[in-house]
């Protein structure tokens, strides 16, 4: 089996930075890198496009990330989504985003272009291609007696719209397909050609509930770009940070969960955490989101002593009251019946698609980019990634519960070793393109972010992937044979982002 690191250093290489490098890669090599894919020896980690030229960025079994790169003569290119159905909505949107042709692509719908862009689609000429938005046309399923459902995009509530067609035998789920893009923001159209401070404000607002995340890698990614060196105490600050947006997405996605369940009890009182965190933050860091605290070179403001009191008596809180929900979940009959077995994601899948976060967690995949490839100050911090097999909406809870707890204690250790120091470097402009990349775990699983900063230190491309990416194929096969009114329940315990998979 050939090793990714070979098939790298085979290319064309442009740039090496640890742990990861990209080249330049014959048709042939892409076809092996294909064959891996295939035959579920690697995983996808990203595919996304430019004009002229393809990339996908690869996980071995060594935990190895590489980026090969294809350039597309006349925008063409083998697709990989034929053989690997992880990638099929990725070259569907790089399809849209910048008139590739993924040759031998079973799908050639649009995918975040509605038919509202005004261009030309370079699949519009395959039978069955993307003529115009009206031409969208669902996936038919064969049966008797079936109907069909159509819900969103507009949906009862605040969430952002996507649309969901059921296929339905009664009460029970056939298929469901979905249909996203609604909130396409042209975020890596507005990035290309801008200064890398306002960049890194446009990467913290990709998705609203994951922006230290977002601001983390890509500050990580600049960062590798240049060569820069982080003071260690923006380092843990970051981390710091990190954590409690964790936290409070967790507490927040346990109650919703539990609401979709009607168990409102659960809800008020995660709810009441999830405020704690928030104010905490707020305290700490002067915003409640910690939006833009997070920048390449450091952070952008301090914890004081005001902040860390703020934050020991959030845990201490926590600590004490989270228990007794966690009891409460547990032994509540009525919500343990709808959520057991409840929207199963079988293990092969969440492989198959490298799912991250406590969507892959909970149907067995063991993968948590703070551990492996790893990034500071986490190799000094201890903690365990939690992993369960039945990969049911009660397994993504009690993912979510453990995953709390840890937060806990990763917050206690960062207090407690928080080095001294200042909080920033400055950054220069590089001497001629450079290009780097990060792996980032957010709450939802791993966000990637690569991109290359041109000589004048403005960025020339930026591309950024939400892991809802993975995770809402995976949506769409978990609610097979569960009824209707199993769905919201089930899409709360997945709570893939729109925003952020719809750039």
């Amino acid at each position: 089996m050939p090793a990714l690191a070979d098939l790298i250093e085979a290319g064309r290489r442009i740039e090496r930075h640890a742990p990861w490098r990209r080249a330049v890669v014959a048709p042939k090599a892409w076809n092996i890198a294909v064959e891996q894919l295939a035959g579920g020896r690697w995983s996808l980690l990203d595919l996304w496009g430019e004009p002229e030229k393809v990339h996908m960025a690869l996980l071995d079994d060594a935990l190895d990330i590489g980026v090969i790169s294809l350039e597309c003569r006349g925008g063409r290119y083998p697709s990989v989504g034929q053989y690997h159905p992880p990638a099929l909505r990725l070259e569907r949107a790089a399809a849209d985003l910048f008139g590739l042709a993924p040759q031998g692509l079973p799908d050639t719908r649009r995918w975040l272009d509605h038919g509202q862009w005004g261009v030309s689609h370079p699949l519009a000429a395959r039978p069955g291609g993307p003529a115009a938005a009206s031409s969208y046309r669902f996936l038919a399923a064969e049966g008797e007696s079936l109907h069909q459902i159509a819900v969103g995009p507009v949906h009862a509530g605040i969430i952002e719209p996507g649309h969901f067609r059921f296929t339905a035998g009664g009460e029970t789920v056939v298929r469901l397909e979905e249909r996203l893009g609604y909130v396409h923001k042209g975020i890596e159209g507005l990035m290309a050609g801008a200064p890398i401070d306002r960049a890194a404000k446009l990467a913290g607002r990709t998705s609203g509930d994951s922006t230290v995340a977002y601001s983390l890698a890509f500050a990580r990614a600049v960062e590798a770009a240049l060569g820069i060196e982080v003071p260690a105490r923006a380092i843990w600050l970051r981390a710091l940070m990190a954590e409690l947006e964790r936290l409070a997405n967790h507490l927040g996605d346990i109650g919703a969960i539990c609401n979709d369940a009607a168990f409102a009890i659960m809800h008020a009182h995660c709810g009441v955490l999830r405020e704690r965190v928030l104010r905490a933050a707020d305290a700490a860091f002067g915003h409640r989101l910690m939006r833009d605290r997070i920048l390449p070179g450091g952070t952008a403001s301090d914890l004081s002593e005001a902040g860390t009191s703020a934050i020991r008596s959030l845990v201490a809180e926590i600590r004490r009251r989270f228990p007794h929900l966690v009891e409460l979940y547990d032994n509540t009959a009525s919500l343990q019946d709808r959520t057991v077995a409840t929207g199963r994601l079988k293990v092969e899948l969440a492989r198959q698609y490298a799912a991250g976060g406590f969507v892959g967690r909970a149907s067995g995949r063991d993968f948590d980019a703070r551990r492996a490839p790893g990034y500071a100050p986490y190799d000094e911090l201890t903690f365990d990634v939690p992993v369960l097999q039945e990969g049911d909406v009660n397994a993504r809870v009690w993912i979510r519960v453990r995953e709390v707890e840890q937060s806990l204690s990763l917050v206690e250790q960062i207090l407690g070793r928080l080095p001294a120091g200042p909080i920033r470097v400055d950054i220069a402009a590089p001497e001629g393109p450079r290009e780097g990349m990060a792996l980032v775990e957010g709450f939802r699983g791993d966000i990637l972010v690569w991109l290359r900063i041109g000589e004048d230190g403005s960025i020339e491309r930026c591309h950024l992937r939400d892991p809802s990416w993975f995770q809402w194929p995976l949506l769409e096969a978990a609610i097979e044979g569960n009824i209707v009114a199993d769905f919201p329940l089930c899409n709360k315990s997945f709570n893939c982002s729109y925003s952020g998979h719809d750039l």
